[in-house]
């Protein structure tokens, strides 16, 4: 019988929500929530990557309605689950492009390893499947193998790919292109895939807002979506890389990888409380049905080993 999404969401989760688990019933052998009990909360959020910040905010709030009082330890993770639900809510927003351009022009960055590359073959099923067309662009010409793995996908999805001529080229110019011929086969979407850069790489960096800048020459709104792809396992260096492709390539919202391979799931609250972005998607498996639009409430169940 196939899981439930939520209860794959839950299994993906697991890791975090042991820690977290175990981290409970160390501070739980007594009721009263008293400043000693709240310093071990805050220590055991931190430690499932929620980040200084956001554990403050959370014990904070606990001590305002909680404190001196006798507490469980299932009304604690009901409290928090409803907190950290409240704060994200705002960034569970699906993706939203404008109705009358055509194609419709969807950027992927992120670094190496993110689950990039994996991410757009999810999508562009999924918007096929909605009754799209869709053509990729094999924008990664540097990294060895990026053009033939996107191409494995656009094959499995019988999808148009748009490649460079050689090994290297200038994928400006070959995003220059890919619009073009969407354009005159009157494509619905272009997903873009870009090189995986390091974020402390100015020169790549540089490329980056090359490929922006001559999207523009076509179509002044482009690009309509450009998505972050996060790996869940880097924890807070998620934070920096947030940072550094939202001023260079304008960010307009998130996705979340490999939530289901690490104890780190919590970056995912201090992400939303830190940059306030949209995450469109989360993802917690190798299937296409396993990337789905983010949930608040249900990632904030999952997190703290609730069910919804």
């Amino acid at each position: 019988m196939a899981l439930s999404w939520f209860k794959k969401l839950k299994q993906g989760l697991g890791k975090t929500s042991e820690g977290l688990s175990e981290g409970f019933k160390d501070i739980f052998v007594r009721k009263r929530l008293d400043d000693d009990m709240l310093e071990a909360l805050e220590e055991t959020l931190i430690a499932a990557d929620m980040g200084v910040e956001s554990a403050l905010a959370l014990t904070e709030n606990l001590r305002q309605e909680k404190f001196d009082k006798d507490i469980t330890e299932q009304e604690v993770r009901t409290f928090f689950a409803e907190k950290i639900t409240a704060k994200m809510q705002p960034c569970q927003q699906p993706l939203n492009l404008p109705s009358d351009a055509k194609p419709k022009v969807i950027m992927m960055v992120g670094v190496n390893g993110s689950g990039k590359t994996t991410t757009i073959g999810k999508l562009s099923k999924q918007i096929k499947d909605q009754g799209h067309s869709v053509m990729l662009a094999a924008g990664d010409t540097f990294r060895a193998g990026a053009v033939e793995q996107l191409g494995v996908w656009a094959a499995r999805n019988d999808l148009p790919i748009a490649k460079p001529h050689k090994e290297g080229a200038d994928p400006a110019s070959v995003i220059f292109k890919a619009y073009e011929q969407a354009k005159a086969q009157n494509i619905d979407y272009l997903i873009c895939d870009t090189a995986g850069r390091l974020q402390n790489r100015k020169e790549l960096m540089d490329e980056l807002e090359k490929v922006i800048r001559v999207l523009k020459k076509h179509d002044d709104t482009a690009p309509h979506a450009t998505l972050l792809v996060l790996d869940a396992t880097v924890g807070q260096n998620a934070h920096m890389q947030t940072e550094a492709f939202k001023n260079v390539a304008g960010v307009t919202g998130l996705v979340m990888t490999k939530l289901d391979s690490t104890a780190k799931g919590g970056v995912l609250v201090a992400l939303a409380d830190k940059h306030n972005l949209p995450i469109h998607y989360i993802g917690i498996g190798e299937g296409v049905e396993d990337l789905r639009p983010f949930d608040a409430e249900g990632y904030a169940h999952a997190l703290l080993g609730l069910e919804t």
